[in-house]
């Protein structure tokens, strides 16, 4: 198999990240309930999205720099879609709900009733 087939044949197993799908999760956060005014950052992760934001209420950083809000990963065996949170106090990643569809997983970003995501 030359070069150029096995890199196609090893992007087409890896569907995420993509660029289509990186803005759709930046567009969707402007419905966010929180934090309004600050600019959510949503770059590409092994398998997925990795979303930052700079820290408005100095709860994090007391500097309010950039930190982690949410990673959202793609299992391409179910399909299924991962949201995790950041527990800062750990410096851990956290398991939160799992998803059928990427807009759902926004949604429930967006909305964040127990203030897990957005702190």
């Amino acid at each position: 198999m030359n070069a150029a087939l096995m890199r196609k044949a090893k992007t087409e197993l890896l569907p995420h990240p993509n660029e289509l799908d990186r803005k759709r999760i930046e567009r969707g956060l402007s419905a966010r309930k929180r934090y309004l005014y600050v600019s959510p950052k949503v770059g590409p992760v092994r398998g997925g999205y990795l979303v930052e934001s700079p820290c408005c209420s100095r709860n994090i950083d007391t500097d309010g720099a950039l930190i982690d809000v949410a990673l959202i990963l793609y299992d391409t065996v179910s399909g299924i879609w991962k949201l995790f949170r950041k527990n800062h106090a750990q410096g851990i990643w956290e398991f939160y709900s799992l998803y059928l569809r990427l807009p759902s997983a926004i949604d429930e970003l967006n909305a964040d009733p127990e203030r897990l995501f957005w702190p």
